[in-house]
């Protein structure tokens, strides 16, 4: 839902507002609240954040933070998964992980909820790409399909159940089938 206001917002304003629940992310001076998730995406949403820290965490390479406000390039967007390499998580003075991300995530994946423009999503992907993300990922529940995004290529779609799903060259490790990601809807 786009909200309208009689004056486009500048991003500093609208970082002041209050959030909101889902999200609203700030595109072109406008805001734009995400749907409220259902339950597919939430399944898949929930198991891949703990596939994915468990190939990447550990080893202090990375770390999965889901529903994360990320701000750069004049955009303050939530994605449904973002990943940070881990020397690039902001942080605070104590150390600790910072409550703001001024920063453009190194992975970036969407999820697709029934009532969700791909369109929108997928501007969002690219925007994140034009900023230096190494690569985002479209998941369509309803369609049992992924589609991959990396800078200035052409998006690869995978749909069948034994296709390896490409990863970025820090989470090699992650070995995901399009069949393993919605066995994920079976659990």
């Amino acid at each position: 839902m786009v909200q309208a206001p009689s004056k486009l917002l500048t991003l500093a304003e609208f970082l002041r507002l209050p959030e909101t629940k889902p999200a609203s992310e700030y595109i072109d001076g406008q805001i734009v609240q995400k749907p409220m998730p259902q339950g597919k995406h939430s399944a898949i949403q929930g198991e891949l954040v703990a596939a994915i820290n468990g190939v990447v965490k550990s080893k202090r390479i990375a770390r999965t933070f889901p529903e994360l406000r990320c701000t750069f390039g004049d955009r303050s967007i939530v994605p449904d998964i973002v990943v940070f390499l881990w020397n690039r998580i902001p942080r605070d003075e104590n150390g600790e992980v910072a409550n703001t991300f001024p920063a453009t995530p190194d992975w970036t994946i969407e999820i697709l909820s029934p009532d969700q423009s791909q369109t929108k999503v997928t501007k969002n992907i690219l925007h994140c790409l034009r900023h230096g993300t190494q690569m985002g990922w479209l998941i369509d529940p309803d369609e049992k399909t992924v589609f991959v995004y990396r800078p200035k290529q052409e998006p690869d779609v995978l749909d069948q159940p034994d296709e390896v799903i490409p990863v970025p060259s820090f989470a090699i490790d992650l070995q995901l089938t399009i069949e393993d990601l919605f066995a994920f809807l079976l659990e």
